[in-house]
């Protein structure tokens, strides 16, 4: 099953009669992703799709929207200490004082 079989299969549990352009939608939750948070890309995408339907956008319309989205996401600012989640260099622990002489290891 490829992307374009599960839109029409969902389209049709959701009793939903649209064109969707799945590019645009995958490009806005990328940019959310990287630009906001993780979490933010399905949030993103869901609301877009909420305020299409509530004003009965045209095509032109939800790419105006879209628009809209992608340059508040591009120019979020995380908090001066959130990790950039693409750079995350965590601490590793110093156990050089740590006798690892009877630890056992298995193999791999």
């Amino acid at each position: 099953m490829n992307i374009h079989d599960w839109i029409d299969e969902l389209s049709d549990v959701l009793d939903v009669d649209t064109e969707v352009d799945e590019g645009l939608v995958l490009d806005l939750a990328r940019v959310a992703a990287h630009s906001v948070e993780r979490k933010a890309a399905p949030i993103t995408t869901y609301l877009l799709g909420y305020a299409a339907g509530a004003q009965g956008a045209d095509p032109e319309a939800i790419e105006a929207l879209a628009a809209l989205v992608q340059k508040l996401a591009e120019g979020w600012d995380r908090p001066a200490d959130a990790a950039d989640p693409d750079d995350v260099d965590d601490e590793v622990p110093d156990d050089s004082t740590v006798d690892h002489t009877s630890d056992a290891y298995e193999e791999a």
